[in-house]
């Protein structure tokens, strides 16, 4: 049975791991492996994620079966001052895609949005990762917006803004 938990800050090391094991087979085909690694490096040092739990108030969420770490999440409630829930985050290790995980997830996110008040969650997405796009249209979230970031480095996200209203 997968578990949905709330991750410590002694945990952060699990979301690493994942996503280590995940970035390299989701975006080989999208960005170089020089990209991979800067934004792997600059999202996932464990540095970077504490300060997003702690700074950012972005919450961890780890998805397990039998006590073995299959994937993770991060939002944040009321990002960037809105009445809106902002997914930062999910992935989940590629020989475990498939078993609901990710669903699990966002319905969990989607749980905590309701009952904080909040009227709807959003999510970044690359706008090349086809398969991650089809899977938030098929959960409900609907394209409100394009957006291009530059992140440094001569590197830029070039993303999907995808959100979805929660009663």
């Amino acid at each position: 049975m997968i578990e949905i938990r709330k991750a410590s800050l002694d945990q952060l090391i699990e979301v690493q791991k994942i996503a280590y094991a995940t970035w390299p087979e989701t975006f080989s085909n999208i960005l170089t492996p020089v990209q991979i690694d800067y934004m792997l490096n600059w999202m996932y040092d464990l540095d970077a994620l504490k300060n997003q739990m702690n700074e950012k108030n972005h919450v961890f969420l780890l998805a397990s079966e039998d006590e073995k770490f299959l994937g993770f999440c991060s939002y944040e409630l009321a990002s960037e001052n809105s009445k809106k829930v902002k997914i930062h985050k999910i992935y989940i290790l590629p020989n475990t895609q498939g078993k609901g995980i990710g669903r699990k997830l966002i319905d969990e996110v989607k749980k905590l949005t309701i009952q904080n008040g909040f009227g709807s969650l959003y999510l970044n997405v690359n706008r090349f990762n086809l398969g991650a796009i089809d899977f938030y249209l098929y959960l409900g979230f609907k394209e409100v917006r394009k957006e291009v970031i530059d992140i440094g480095n001569g590197f830029i996200m070039d993303d999907l803004v995808l959100e979805m209203e929660v009663q």
